[in-house]
Order: C-alpha cells, then structure tokens, then sequence
C-alpha cells in the first residue's frame, strides 16, 4: 500500500484547500521544492503533485514550481492539474513526471484519455473527483452527471495506470477517507483505485491496512502531513509493513 504525500500548487505556493475552494487555500510554504525533498527524506516512494491554478485554468500555470520539485527529488512525481491535450501529456513525461494524471479530460474527451494510456503504457492516471456521487470537472468548480462508477468503467481496458479517487466533501478537512466509496469502486473495477480526501492521522492509515480494503491500492495524504496529525515516518513505515 503506497502513501502519496500532496503538493498543491497555487501561484507558486504549497497550498491545502478545503473541499477544493480556491478561495479557503491555506498556504503552508513557498518552497515546493523543499517540500518534496523533506517528503522523499521521510521515505515516500512517491510525491503527488495538483497544479490547482492549471485545474481552472485547463493548461499548465505552476510549471517553474513542479519543475524544481523535478529537479530536486529522485523519486517518482505524479502530477495532475489542466492537464488536457497529448501535447502536455507528452511535455511532462519528458520532463521527467513519471505518471500525468487527467480529470475534466476524462469526462470531456475520453479517447484522448484512451490514446494517451496507450501511447504511454503506466504513465496515465485517472482523477475521479465526486461531489454528492457525482464527478466534478474544472477544478472541481463544475459536476458532471456521470457517477464515479459510469465514469471509471469507461477505462476499464483502457491501459490506465490507476484511478485517484476524491471525495470532495471530504477533502482538507480531516474527516477520514471515504472507505465504502473507494471500496466499492476498487472492487467494480481491475484498475488499481488510490483513496483521496480527507485522511486524518494514522489510524486511517491503519484502517486501509485491514483485509476488507485489500483492493484499495493507497491513499493521498495533504493537510495531515502539513498540520502533524501525522508524522509521515511512521506513517510510512506502517504503510511499508502492512502489504
């Protein structure tokens, strides 16, 4: 089970929302880079990174702050946020992001989703963010009516490398994973299914451990990182040794 620390980006700055309101940004540091590099010291395998202004905006705005967190880490970055065309997917794998994640561009232009997973084999990944059970797209500022279910069994046989799954109302405020949800969506489809929104400490940290969430394949962890609700060496170390 892997544990993804968050970067979000907002005007350069490390940033937590609160249920993805750009107006509720609570800034945490201005140097990414820096944040990262502290990430990978506590023994993540991975950093996750959202270009939240690129999100609203539908192309890549924070690029000088990813690319000094590329240049800073040796560990795997997966980055999300505006996203849209093969053009960027392309741009950032060859810049060194290990895996591009896609949202509005899943529910707006689903071939070019299928395409860019075939063109580039386990460096495609899915963003599924649902507010009241359904998607939302934009940078959350707009839902679908496609349901988190319809949406990921569209990539079933896709190629995607894994599906992020965000329950918006929970995220940034520390209320615990939505476990049912991620679960019946890991076990809807073979993609593996990463839990995200609202992790608050270790115990859910533990409770992804336990066998009934065996399909959850990990998890996103953001403002519990930045506040020291949790310590990430143990969390990571608890997240190596459970499975």
């Amino acid at each position: 089970m892997i544990l993804y620390p968050a970067i979000d980006l907002k005007q350069g700055e490390v940033v937590r929302l609160k249920q993805g309101d750009m107006d509720q940004a609570t800034v945490y540091g201005s140097d990414p880079a820096a944040v990262a590099k502290d990430f990978e010291a506590a023994g993540f395998e991975w950093v996750h990174v959202v270009d939240l202004d690129g999100a609203f905006a539908g192309q890549t705005i924070n690029m000088p702050a990813v690319e000094a967190v590329l240049d800073t880490v040796s560990i795997p970055v997966q980055l999300g946020g505006g996203i849209r065309n093969m053009t960027a997917v392309e741009g950032w794998l060859a810049r060194g992001i290990s895996r591009v994640i896609l949202g509005t561009a899943a529910v707006r232009d689903p071939d070019f989703v299928r395409e860019a997973a075939k063109t580039f084999p386990g460096k495609v990944a899915v963003g599924i963010d649902a507010r009241g059970g359904k998607v939302a797209v934009q940078g959350w500022a707009e839902t679908s009516e496609l349901t988190a279910l319809e949406l990921a069994g569209r990539f079933e046989d896709a190629g995607i490398a894994a599906l992020i799954y965000t329950d918006i109302g929970r995220d940034g405020l520390l209320k615990g994973l939505d476990f049912e949800g991620t679960r019946a969506l890991a076990e809807a489809v073979s993609i593996p299914v990463i839990a995200s929104g609202g992790l608050a400490g270790i115990e859910d940290v533990r409770e992804l451990l336990k066998p009934e969430n065996i399909n959850i394949a990990g998890a996103i962890a953001g403002r519990a990182l930045y506040d020291g609700r949790l310590d990430p060496r143990e969390a990571v170390e608890l997240s190596r040794g459970g499975r």
